[in-house]
């Protein structure tokens, strides 16, 4: 009697035991897979939001330099910053026949009644201009790779030291009401860059 119980008892143990081990390399491999997910999806919602935020800034900043908070920097580089971070659904509406009009006007405004080209469109209208005359291996090959990225984050760098210069020093820059919204619309410029190069490089 005393023996059979000691016998089941062990049996019990060994299931026990096993059923541990079982569960916690079902529980490991559940959390590798969750990660991997959420490391795939992560840098894809990532990328398009902070994306979405670049263009957004670089947009704000330059509708800022054509209002009262005007400031000395090189503003004509956001140019082709928005064109490395203009999201692709916008991207290809743009180089088709809407861009192609609004480049047409541009052009006819500018060529024969200059003095009835706004001067606020100068900047829109390049960048327009832009997106419908480059080629399109260069637009897409360009644009999608780790050298676009890089071109964005040096346009970044430069504008945010440009503007610390300007506004007569780093302390100044983020304590003046002027120099704070631009300093805010420079760094969201650099999330996206940043981001995208830990993308590529993981």
């Amino acid at each position: 009697m005393v023996r059979t119980e000691y016998i089941a008892m062990k049996t019990d143990e060994k299931t026990t035991e096993a059923l541990t081990s079982d569960l916690q390399d079902l529980k490991s491999a559940a959390k590798k897979f969750a990660n991997d997910v959420i490391k795939l999806g992560g840098f894809g919602f990532g990328s398009s939001f902070f994306q979405w935020l670049a263009c957004v800034a670089a947009i704000y900043l330059l509708i800022l330099d054509r209002t009262n908070w005007k400031t000395e920097m090189l503003t004509q580089l956001l140019i082709p910053y928005i064109f490395f971070t203009l999201p692709s659904v916008v991207f290809d509406f743009i180089r088709g026949d809407p861009g192609k009009w609004v480049a047409f006007v541009a052009v006819v405004l500018r060529l024969f009644f200059p003095k009835h080209f706004p001067e606020w469109f100068e900047m829109p209208g390049a960048l327009v201009l832009l997106l419908v005359v480059t080629p399109h291996l260069f637009a897409h090959t360009l644009r999608n790779s780790w050298g676009g990225v890089a071109i964005c984050l040096a346009i970044a760098c430069f504008l945010l030291q440009e503007h610390i210069q300007k506004s007569g020093g780093f302390r100044k820059s983020f304590t003046q009401s002027k120099g704070l919204s631009n300093s805010i619309g420079i760094l969201l410029l650099m999330v996206y860059p940043v981001w995208a190069l830990v993308r590529f490089i993981i």
